[in-house]
């Protein structure tokens, strides 16, 4: 694939990732019209049953098509990997644009927003998550860059280490607060169990944000952003020794 037709490939998942954005931002201003007619804060307000169900699958929906679009546009594992990880961090990052151009909100990056809600809720202010995608696209950047350049870039298993690992760190820490909270009422398996949906949801409406773990978000980070080092340098060693230009 020549230089042209990546840089083609990117701005049109791009452009697909920028318009997933306006459509999930869509339903989030519906979402608040009903619910938060005087704008988002918390404690949270009771979603309907059938609302709440719908919005989980959302959330396994939008997934599954920004993972569609990098599957598709990627030529080998690794790359097709790579790019989800660039369609999520563009979602993510317009997701809020969109927001702030519409609603005006968040009032700023260290506003608190609800993330996520698999396996159950994430919080954390609103540069967290903006943080996080800022690195997806260096990485994703990388990948295609080595494969462009007819570079091994199948991702070693110390990277997938580090990676995986954290990852890992990562959704502990925007899981923290909300489980702290929820651990005065529940065992910590109940607070990941389906079966106490509505229970766990009669509770949330008493939780309000106290702290956003930092040492642990930034250990999440260092250990995804080494993985994203060795990559890169392992790659880039590669490249010296069948002595091929680099590619910048």
């Amino acid at each position: 694939m020549t230089n042209s037709a990546i840089r083609k490939s990117f701005i049109w998942l791009t452009i697909f990732s920028i318009a997933m954005a306006f459509l999930e931002t869509s339903v989030v201003v519906y979402l608040r019209k009903l619910y938060y007619p005087e704008g988002f804060n918390f404690p949270l307000k009771m979603l309907d049953k059938d609302i709440a169900v719908v919005e989980v699958f959302r959330e396994f929906a939008t997934i599954i098509m920004l993972f569609g679009a990098g599957f598709i546009a990627g030529r080998s594992k690794t790359e097709k990997f790579g790019l989800f990880l660039y369609c999520f961090a563009i979602w993510d990052i317009f997701y809020y644009v969109f927001l702030k151009a519409i609603l005006n909100w968040p009032v700023s990056l260290l506003t608190w927003d609800i993330l996520f809600l698999i396996p159950t809720t994430w919080v954390g202010p609103v540069i967290a998550p903006v943080i996080v995608s800022i690195v997806m696209i260096v990485f994703a950047i990388l990948i295609s860059k080595s494969a462009s350049c007819n570079i091994e870039s199948r991702i070693s298993r110390i990277e997938w280490t580090l990676l995986i690992s954290g990852s890992i760190v990562l959704i502990i820490g925007f899981v923290y607060d909300y489980v702290r909270f929820m651990l005065q009422y529940f065992s910590f398996w109940e607070i990941f169990s389906p079966a106490n949906t509505s229970k766990l949801m009669g509770k949330a409406l008493a939780y309000v944000p106290v702290s956003f773990p930092w040492f642990i978000f930034f250990v999440g980070i260092g250990f995804i952003i080494g993985g994203v080092g060795l990559f890169y340098l392992r790659n880039r060693g590669y490249d010296n020794q069948l002595r091929k230009p680099m590619c910048t």
